[in-house]
C-alpha cells in the first residue's frame, strides 16, 4: 500500500500564494504518476495537475494554467503544487493521488490507485 499525506493548505487572501505538499510512504515505487485534484462544496472533484515520474511531462487544468506549478522530489518522495495568484474560485479540498503505472491521460480519476485525505484551501476576497 501507498500512503499519501497532503499538507500546506490554509486560509489566504486573493492574490496570495500557497505551496501544497504530498508526502508518499509505503510502496513508493507505485508512484509513477502523481496528480492533484480538488473538490469545492457542491461540485464534482476535478483534475488540477499531473506529473510523470521524471517530471518531464506535466498537465494542467485550463483554469490554473500559468498560475499553478506541479513538481516532485523523488528523493523525498514528495510532490508539490505551487499555487500563485490564488482566486476565491480556487477554494476547495485538494487531494493528491498516485498511479502505479505510466498513463497518457492524467485527468481521469480512474487512472489513479492511491489517494490522500485532502487539505483545505480557502481563498477569501
Amino acid at each position: 500500500q501507498v500512503q499519501l499525506v497532503e499538507s500546506g493548505g490554509g486560509l489566504v487572501q486573493a492574490g496570495d500564494s500557497l505551496r501544497l505538499s504530498c508526502a508518499a510512504s509505503g510502496r513508493t515505487s507505485s508512484t509513477y504518476v502523481m496528480g492533484w485534484f480538488r473538490q469545492a462544496p457542491g461540485k464534482e472533484r476535478e483534475f488540477v495537475a499531473g506529473i510523470n515520474l521524471s517530471g518531464s511531462m506535466t498537465q494542467y487544468e485550463d483554469s490554473v494554467k500559468g498560475r499553478f506549478t506541479i513538481s516532485r522530489d523523488n528523493a523525498k518522495n514528495t510532490v508539490y503544487l505551487q499555487m500563485n495568484s490564488l482566486k476565491p474560485e480556487d477554494t476547495a479540498v485538494y487531494y493528491c493521488a498516485a498511479a502505479r503505472f505510466g498513463v497518457t491521460t492524467y485527468t481521469l480519476e480512474s487512472r489513479y490507485d492511491y489517494w490522500g485525505q485532502g487539505t483545505q484551501v480557502t481563498v477569501s476576497s
